[in-house]
């Protein structure tokens, strides 16, 4: 989807402040230890926020669209391990949106047990060819699709 025009949003309920992304392990996920490789959970919680915005109707990377979303902290701890097969959820939501940035918070829970938590925060840019990137705000199109999570989310 486009990242131009109005979606209609009348009001919060029709903005998005969190999404859970159900997931299994892939054998090419794992570290020599038989366990999912650090750098695999900065993959799924990337993965999430992708699901994240189709499920709100948008595309983080639509066609011939001049916004990139760069990461500019990222930061994950780990609880307990994944093995081959296990399935697990990503719960990712806003914990912070300004003028250019939005920052998730996630949790990745295998069943009840709490595998990770981690933060990502992205800023908007404009990226257009021969130019450096320039932060910019957040087109109104997309503003109007997220919301930040309450606390009763959690």
């Amino acid at each position: 989807m486009s990242h131009s025009g109005a979606h209609g949003v009348r009001d919060d309920r029709d903005r998005h402040s969190q999404f859970t992304l159900h997931r299994r392990v892939q054998w090419y996920e794992l570290d020599s230890a038989g366990i999912v490789h650090f750098s695999t959970y900065f993959r799924y919680m990337e993965e999430a926020e992708h699901a994240f915005w189709r499920a709100a109707g948008l595309s983080i990377a639509p066609p011939d669209s001049e916004i990139g979303w760069p990461r500019i902290a990222v930061a994950c701890e780990y609880h307990g391990p994944l093995h081959f097969e296990d399935e697990f959820e990503v719960r990712i939501r806003i914990a912070a949106m300004t003028d250019k940035t939005l920052r998730y918070s996630c949790v990745l829970m295998r069943g009840e047990k709490k595998i990770a938590t981690g933060t990502m925060t992205t800023v908007c840019v404009r990226v257009q060819p021969g130019q450096p990137m320039r932060a910019v705000s957040l087109p109104d199109d997309i503003r109007s699709r997220f919301c930040v999570a309450s606390a009763a989310d959690v």
